[in-house]
Order: C-alpha cells, then structure tokens, then sequence
C-alpha cells in the first residue's frame, strides 16, 4: 500500500498549529507569573511613582513633638476592599473619623478567614488626594505585615496615625484606602509551609 502524503498546505497547517499552541502555553505561563508578582509588583510601582497616593512605611516620631492644631479638623474616610480571588472578610469599625492635625489617632479594623484553612493576606494602604499622602503618618498598621489566619479566625488590626500639621489647607477630607490580597500560595512557595510563614 502506498503511504498518503502529506500536501504542502497541510504541513503548514500543522506547522501554524504547533506555534499557536505554543503561543497559547507560553501566553499562560506569562498569565501566571504575573498574578503571582502581583502584591510585589504593585508595592514596587506605587513606591517608585507615588501611584495611588502609596503611603511610606513606619513614621518614627518623638511623643512630645506632638501638639495637636485644635483650630482644624481633617475628614479621615476609611475604605476596605479585598482583591479579586480574596474570601477573607475585612472592614473597619467605623467608616471615618474627625481629627485635630498633629494628634495620634486610632481606627481599628477587622479582619476574618470563612475558609477551613490557613491563609495568609497582605494589604496595601493609598491615600486619596494622592498630595495628602506625604503627610499622613502611620505609626502602627497591620499593613506593615502579613496577616496570618487560621481556619475561622478572626483577628482585630489596630491603626494608629498622625496627619501631619503642615497639610495644606485646601484639604480637608483624606480617603485612606486598603485593598487586602491573598498571598497564600507566594508564601507557602517561599517558606515550604505557611507554619514556617507565621513564626517568622
């Protein structure tokens, strides 16, 4: 019997099959690798341009430095999202404060894991108008940190803060925004168990 042969067009066909598929796979991998630098990523680029109104890390300040403006009060708003894929419940326990610049302040939020397992979440903090991010002050925020959740836990966040008395006056509400990401799998790839992960 003679063997059929394979036309010219059809080998190309097939040629042009195997780059697509290719291209698919490459296509998911490269889908992949983003999601999972996603929080890293995000963090690098509101560090380096300011996007979002990205707030700096830890305030250091000297207790008695602090003299409150009791002639101004700033509407602080406080708004939660969690990212896309996130089941963790996150709030804050009121939706705003009045406060005096140049006092210490605290808002408490909360934080719960529905799931049956261990999770691990890691938030990111913005400041809307992003010109009032260089004077709001965080001096303690779960943000600096992972959070770490067994099954059914739920845990209180406390956030304390200074808006700086040198904010220009044209403002006077700040919207602080945290989004909550679940970064379960990054951790776990990073320290082989999410036990390592929490004691770290």
């Amino acid at each position: 019997m003679n063997t059929p042969k394979i036309s010219q067009r059809q080998a190309e066909a097939a040629a042009n099959t195997r780059r697509t598929v290719m291209r698919l796979g490459l296509g998911t991998i490269g889908m992949f690798a983003f999601a999972f630098a996603l929080v890293p990523l995000y963090e690098v680029i509101c560090e380096v341009t300011g996007l979002n109104g990205k707030t700096a890390g830890q305030y250091e300040y000297v207790e008695g430095d602090l003299v409150a403006d009791a002639s101004r009060e700033i509407h602080v708003r406080f708004v939660t999202n969690v990212n896309a894929g996130m089941v963790w419940e996150f709030g804050a326990d009121k939706g705003g404060m009045r406060v005096t610049p140049g006092g210490m302040h605290e808002a408490i939020f909360r934080a719960h894991n529905p799931t049956d397992r261990v999770m691990v979440a890691q938030t990111i903090p913005s400041v809307a108008p992003g010109r009032a991010a260089a004077f709001f002050h965080k001096t303690q925020c779960f943000c600096f940190e992972q959070q770490v959740l067994q099954p059914g836990e739920s845990v209180e966040m406390p956030m304390r803060f200074i808006v700086d008395r040198d904010i220009p006056g044209a403002v006077t509400t700040i919207s602080l925004s945290y989004t909550m990401f679940d970064i379960t799998e990054q951790v776990r790839n990073v320290h082989g168990s999410l036990s390592t992960a929490a004691g770290s």
